[in-house]
């Protein structure tokens, strides 16, 4: 006689009663389930609601609309220019997983710099 590696499945006919404690055993616990869902989301994921909102900007302060390209790119590339050196020199206070953060910041602050430049060069080759 050989043995089989796996058991039988379950007869067809054997229907599987709901558990009275599942909160999907009526249609009143479904809602209370869902409700009870959406509440700890919103304490305990609260980034998805940050996310979930557009972003407006401040209205405090305005670009003159009347500079051109060349110009904001420069005062682009020295503003992320300098956001680096700050950044660099603060984390030179920090150590640790704080410090690498930091300085992980300022890498993606040096990219927009770099990507600010190329723009540049764009509009100016000449330089």
């Amino acid at each position: 006689m050989m043995k089989k590696p796996t058991p039988n499945p379950p007869e067809a006919d054997a229907v599987v009663e709901p558990d009275p404690t599942s909160p999907y055993a009526s249609v009143d616990s479904r809602k209370l389930h869902k409700a009870a869902d959406r509440a700890l989301d919103f304490y305990l994921n609260p980034a998805a609601h940050i996310m979930a909102t557009p972003y407006t900007p401040n209205e405090l302060f305005y670009v003159n609309p009347k500079a051109d390209t060349e110009t904001l790119l420069a005062n682009a590339c020295e503003s992320l220019a300098s956001a680096t050196v700050m950044l660099g020199d603060f984390a030179a206070l920090l150590g640790g997983t704080h410090r690498k953060t930091l300085l992980g910041i300022a890498q993606v602050v040096m990219l927009g710099e770099l990507a600010v430049n190329k723009a540049l060069d764009n509009v100016d080759p000449a330089q």
